[in-house]
């Protein structure tokens, strides 16, 4: 069993209004009430169990699961399950190799052929038999041993679980994982998937040990803000990583039917009668004397726009604009009709990439293939595309339609067909720009932003979280 490793009690409340406030600083939104709930519910709880001091900070703090990888990293800075080298030192006499002059102030012996060897054995069998306590050991003994970098210059860490990671390569060790599980009668394909994931869980083990040591020196506050990527829905579109995308894409579709449903209940909660019919109230009077005790009104036709969405997709947006485009898309029954174009110099429709009932990822692929000619195409021009669109779509916008554009207005400094963008804008019902950069970036080299932003609405929307607050209102 686990225990915690806080400071002293003194310190005790400092840690936990650090932790809580860390949690804050990566988008989480912790209440006042919730860090009193947090609070009570610890008094409770007996500290000598690691594992039952996070789930109840867990049960009071983290309202969605999205947040919780975030909080479980930052849950491993504020209290750590060891301290140093835990007091793991290895002994020479299993170690396999003579130990002087190899063991530093970590408690780990140093780097060298025979450990790499050794270690390398351990960390297979471990994996293979899927023990997680021992992997948990290993991780730490790999940053022990080939993780650390003393010596560092000011300023810089003195432990690198990329070095170790590096060093030891625990994803070679896939292909022998594999046969040691068909061994014990695991398909293949199976096996496969489980030494991936496994391999996976330990790289994170690799990373979370590293950045605990690091805290060590600099303080948890440092690393929470340096070295933690922010909960998923806070992350930018435009510095996401592969497993970010991955977890973006789960995101999207759970998130349009959360914002489905509060639009509808907001339509009928906002429903009014349409205006009075004159004739039916004046036949109903008849039975009161010709007094109009009840008016009578005609019903509201509902009224949904058109939407179109003009959507840059240049290297430098692309995961925005995918990731916008299917938000989008999966609120489409929000609107009449709903148009998709890409561009990067030249506009290309993707509409029927979004039909009724399509896989999220069949139509993340299709799309990106469909915006493959960016190759083809140079740079980004912004005016050539839109003068493009006006031509080529001259029906696509009506005095019905919404007119959305989404890209970061970096046109390298080319003509920006301001007029024309302009009539569309005038024509459309209304029209918004969202815009990923951040926006004390805009104006600066190339953007167009200042132009742009003069004739048609322009907003910051960098993260899933905006991009939801601004469909939200767009829909509603």
């Amino acid at each position: 069993m686990e225990s915690v490793n806080p400071p002293a009690r003194s310190g005790l409340l400092d840690r936990h209004i650090g932790f809580v406030e860390a949690l804050r600083g990566a988008g989480l939104n912790v209440s006042l009430a919730e860090d009193l709930d947090a609070v009570r519910a610890l008094q409770a709880l007996d500290w000598t169990d690691r594992r039952v001091v996070r789930e109840g900070y867990a049960a009071t703090l983290v309202k969605r699961s999205s947040f919780r990888p975030t909080f479980d990293a930052l849950f491993e800075l504020y209290f750590p399950r060891m301290v140093g080298a835990g007091g793991q030192g290895l002994d020479p006499e299993t170690s396999g190799h003579d130990a002087e002059g190899d063991e530093g102030d970590t408690g780990f012996l140093r780097d060298n052929g025979a450990a790499l060897r050794e270690f390398r054995e351990s960390l297979a069998d471990a994996l293979a038999d899927g023990d997680r306590d021992q992997m948990q050991q290993l991780a730490a003994e790999m940053i022990g041993r080939f993780g650390a970098m003393p010596g560092r210059g000011p300023g810089l860490s003195s432990w690198s679980a990329y070095t170790a990671l590096q060093r030891v390569a625990p994803a070679g060790l896939i292909d022998q994982i594999v046969e040691g599980l068909m061994n014990d009668g695991v398909s293949e394909e199976a096996a496969q998937r489980t030494a991936s994931r496994r391999i996976g869980d330990f790289t994170a083990m690799v990373e979370s040990d590293a950045r605990r040591r690091i805290a060590e020196e600099k303080g948890p506050e440092h690393v929470a803000n340096v070295a933690l990527r922010p909960a998923i829905d806070k992350l930018d579109f435009m510095s996401a990583r592969k497993t970010d995308l991955e977890q973006m894409r789960r995101e999207i579709y759970p998130l349009a039917r959360r914002l489905a449903t509060r639009l509808t209940k907001e339509h009928h909660s906002q429903r009014r009668r349409g205006p009075l019919d004159f004739r039916h109230t004046v036949r109903a009077s008849m039975s009161t004397g010709g007094v109009p005790i009840t008016t009578h009104h005609r019903p509201k036709r509902p009224h949904r726009n058109e939407l179109v969405v003009l959507c840059d997709v240049s290297g430098s947006v692309a995961n925005f604009a995918q990731f916008t485009l299917l938000l989008v898309f999966a609120l489409r029954d929000q609107f009449q009709k709903v148009r998709a174009f890409t561009f990067i110099d030249h506009v290309h429709e993707v509409t029927h990439h979004f039909r009724p009932g399509a896989d999220v990822v069949d139509v993340m692929a299709d799309l990106a293939a469909s915006t493959s000619h960016a190759a083809l195409w140079g740079r980004t021009n912004y005016g050539r595309a839109i003068s493009r669109f006006a031509e080529l779509h001259p029906d696509a916008i009506t005095p019905k339609t919404s007119l959305l554009i989404l890209g970061d207005a970096r046109s390298n400094y080319s003509d920006l067909s301001a007029d024309v963008l302009r009539e569309m804008a005038g024509t459309a019902r209304h029209a918004w720009w969202l815009n990923p950069e951040h926006q004390r970036h805009w104006g600066t080299g190339d953007s167009a932003t200042r132009t742009y932003a003069e004739i048609v609405p322009m907003r910051e929307c960098r993260n899933l979280d905006q991009l939801a607050d601004f469909v939200a209102e767009l829909a509603g």
